[in-house]
């Protein structure tokens, strides 16, 4: 089931959405070679509950954690430990808070220090997959357009979208109806109307789309190692397109 939310719902969300927001912006401010996953984990979870809302990831399906981190090659849900950032190295992370029954959930990806110019093109251009699918997410228009935005972008630069992880509907769970996946066909799809909430989400690969899962069962890496970016935003549809929660 699809969810139509009324405006006080999508007030929730969007209270639920700054706090994310505002966590990534003070984890970034702390982002530097030699600081651990877990120190920015353990910073990040007291923002939130400063913030009077719970980390919306840590005990979700099982997950110990405030934060995914994920570096280089790990696409997504890096579980944060003792490792520390490296000079060069790109750190995607991803970040949910709940507050008064409603989710938010946000992700960027952060240069390490000082990067390549292949990694830096890698986070640009994830980053305007995550926008091309935010303008295509319209009334009247199918989640299928979303995606082929996204994955149009993506391929026109030589870079891989991963099929097996999808962006997805938000509210009252983390994760609703409907998938968003980052690939599609123009006008297929579930109808897009006013009144929904999705989480967009590009994970984009600088070399083949392949992932698989580490042993952990939750770090999800490229086949060919080779790094990868990822982008998020909450949104909302209006009658005028899509709003941004979390910017």
């Amino acid at each position: 089931m699809i969810h139509i939310r009324s405006a006080s719902e999508i007030e929730k969300i969007s209270k639920a959405c700054q706090i994310v927001k505002e966590t990534l912006e003070f984890i970034q401010e702390l982002i530097a070679p030699g600081i651990t996953t877990m120190e920015l984990d353990n910073e990040a979870e007291k923002f939130i509950r400063a913030k009077g809302a719970k980390p919306g990831f840590k005990g979700l399906y099982g997950y110990p954690a405030t934060l995914c981190i994920s570096i280089d090659d790990e696409v997504v849900h890096g579980i944060p430990n003792n490792r520390k950032l490296q000079d060069g190295e790109i750190v995607s992370i991803d970040v949910g808070s709940l507050i008064d029954g409603y989710y938010g959930d946000h992700a960027k990806s952060f240069a390490v220090g000082t990067v390549d110019s292949k990694k830096e093109k890698l986070m640009s251009v994830t980053r305007e997959c995550l926008l091309d699918g935010i303008d295509h997410a319209l009334p009247g228009n199918r989640i299928g357009d979303i995606g082929h935005a996204v994955q149009k972008k993506a391929e026109s630069n030589g870079f891989g979208v991963v099929t097996e992880l999808v962006g997805h509907g938000i509210g009252t769970k983390l994760h609703e109806e409907p998938q968003i996946p980052n690939y599609g066909k123009p006008g297929t799809g579930p109808k897009i109307e006013v009144g929904m909430c999705f989480a967009i989400e590009p994970m984009i690969n600088m070399g083949t789309p392949g992932v698989f899962t580490k042993k952990d069962g939750w770090t999800v890496c490229t086949n060919d190692g080779m790094p990868s970016a990822h982008f998020e935003h909450t949104i909302t549809i209006t009658e005028e397109g899509a709003k941004i929660l979390t910017i």
